[in-house]
C-alpha cells in the first residue's frame, strides 16, 4: 500500500471502497495515476465532469470569478447566481430557482416546497410524498426516506416519516396509494441511475403526470444524474412531453464544483418566502460561474452529438459477446453482463478504462464531449472485458 493510501485509510472516514488507483491529473476524458498509468474516464466522477477534466472554458470561467469574489453570503446579490437562475428558467420554462450544494439538498428543498404548498392549499395533514421503488434521492435522513431501496434504510432508523413507495410502471398501485394517503407530491427519476440505469416507460410517466394534475399533487422530477444533457435532452423529462412542477438537478451542472438547484414551476414559484429556506453556499459565485460555462454550451447541436455517441455505444455493445442486455438513455448506459459486473470493471481498469457499476450492471457515464476516437477505444476494451471467450 502506498503512503497516500495509508494516509487516506488512517484519516478519511471509511465510507468508500476505493479502487487502488491514485489519480494525479488529466485532460478531457483521459486521466493519469501517480505512477503514470493512462486511463480513459468513462464515469466522469459519477456524471459530474460533463465537459471532462480541466476543461479550458470551465477553468477560465471559474478562475476569472475567483479573482473577483469567491464567496458572498446570500444577503447580497452576485451576478453569476442571477444569470444562472435566468438561464435555467429560460431553458426549462420554470419560474424560480433555489441553489444549494448537492442533489440531496436540491431534493430536500423540493420536499419542503411540496409540504408547504400542500399544507397551505389542503391542510397540514397533506404531507405524504410518493416515490418509486428502486429510486435513489440522496443520503440525508429525509432523502434516504424518499429513496425506494430498503437496504439504504436499515442502519438509520427512524427515518423521516411521510414517504411511501410504489412499483414503477404500475398506475393502479399509484392510484391506490393516492387514495390511501393525503399526498403532497410524487417524486420520480425518469431514468433510475443508482437503481440500475432503468428508464421509465413513456406511457407510465404520462399517466403519473395526468394523475398528479387531476389530484392537484405536485409532480417533481429528480434530474440530479439525468440532467444537463446526460440523456441527450437538456433534462430527461423532456423526452416524455411532460411539464413538472419542480425539477431538481446537480452533478453535471457544476462541471466539477458542488452545486444543486431546485427549479420551481408556476404553481410553486412563490411558495418559499423570506426565511423559509436557506443555504450558506447556495448560489456561490464560483460554482455558478462554472455552471454557466457548462449550461451555456449544451445547445441543440451539442445534444445531437450526445445522441450520436449514444447510438454508437448501443450499436457497438448490442449483441456483443458477454453482453446480455443494455439499458439507459443518452450517455447514461447500463450493461447487464454475463460475468459479474465488478469483474468486468476490474478487467477494464487493468486495460486502462475506468467504469462504474449500478446494481448488477456496468454503468457508463462518460463526459458528454468525449471525442469519438477515445470513446471507440474505450468501448473496444469494455467489449473485451465482457467477452466470455
Amino acid at each position: 500500500m502506498s503512503k497516500l493510501q495509508e494516509l487516506d485509510k488512517q484519516y478519511v472516514a471509511g465510507t468508500y471502497n476505493r479502487f487502488p488507483v491514485e489519480i494525479a491529473h488529466g485532460k478531457g476524458s483521459v486521466v493519469f495515476s501517480t505512477d503514470g498509468t493512462r486511463y480513459i474516464d468513462m464515469g466522469s466522477g459519477i456524471g459530474v465532469t460533463a465537459f471532462g477534466i480541466a476543461d479550458d472554458v470551465w477553468q477560465k470561467a471559474i478562475t476569472e470569478q475567483i479573482a473577483c469574489v469567491q464567496h458572498m453570503s446570500n444577503l447580497y446579490y452576485t451576478e453569476p447566481c442571477a444569470k444562472l437562475a435566468e438561464l435555467l428558467c429560460k431553458r426549462t420554462g420554470m419560474k424560480k430557482v433555489f441553489f444549494s450544494n448537492s442533489g440531496a439538498e436540491a431534493n430536500e428543498c423540493a420536499i419542503k416546497v411540496a409540504r408547504k404548498y400542500a399544507a397551505e392549499k389542503k391542510g397540514a395533514d397533506y404531507y405524504t410524498v410518493i416515490t418509486l421503488e428502486n429510486s435513489f434521492h440522496g443520503r440525508t435522513l429525509t432523502t434516504l426516506a424518499a429513496t425506494g431501496q430498503a437496504h439504504y434504510h436499515e442502519l438509520f432508523q427512524p427515518l423521516t416519516p411521510g414517504f411511501v413507495h410504489t412499483p414503477a410502471g404500475d398506475v393502479d398501485a399509484l392510484r391506490k396509494l393516492i387514495a390511501e394517503h393525503k399526498t403532497a407530491a410524487i417524486l420520480i427519476e425518469c431514468v433510475q441511475g443508482e437503481g440500475g440505469v432503468i428508464g421509465l416507460d413513456a406511457d407510465y410517466v404520462k399517466a403519473v403526470a395526468k394523475l398528479a394534475a387531476e389530484e392537484d399533487i405536485l409532480l417533481m422530477v429528480d434530474e440530479v444524474q439525468t440532467g444537463n444533457g446526460r440523456t441527450g435532452k437538456l433534462y430527461a423529462y423532456m423526452h416524455y412531453g411532460i411539464t413538472p412542477d419542480v425539477v431538481t438537478t446537480a452533478k453535471g451542472l457544476g462541471g466539477g464544483l458542488p452545486i444543486g438547484a431546485a427549479l420551481l414551476g408556476e404553481k410553486v414559484e412563490s411558495v418559499l418566502g423570506f426565511g423559509d429556506h436557506g443555504s450558506t453556499y447556495g448560489g456561490n459565485p464560483v460554482c455558478c460561474a462554472g455552471a454557466l460555462s457548462v449550461l451555456s454550451r449544451i445547445d441543440d447541436a451539442f445534444l445531437a452529438e450526445v445522441q450520436k455517441k449514444s447510438e454508437f455505444v448501443f450499436s457497438a455493445l448490442r449483441g456483443a459477446d458477454g453482453v446480455e442486455a443494455l439499458s439507459g438513455m443518452g450517455l447514461m448506459i447500463g450493461i447487464k453482463t454475463a460475468k459479474p459486473a465488478s469483474d468486468v470493471v476490474k478487467a477494464c481498469m487493468e486495460k486502462g478504462v475506468l467504469c462504474l457499476t449500478a446494481k448488477d450492471k456496468v454503468r457508463l457515464l462518460p463526459a458528454l464531449n468525449i471525442p469519438m476516437e477515445i470513446l471507440a477505444e474505450a468501448i473496444e476494451i469494455i467489449k473485451g472485458a465482457c467477452a466470455l471467450k
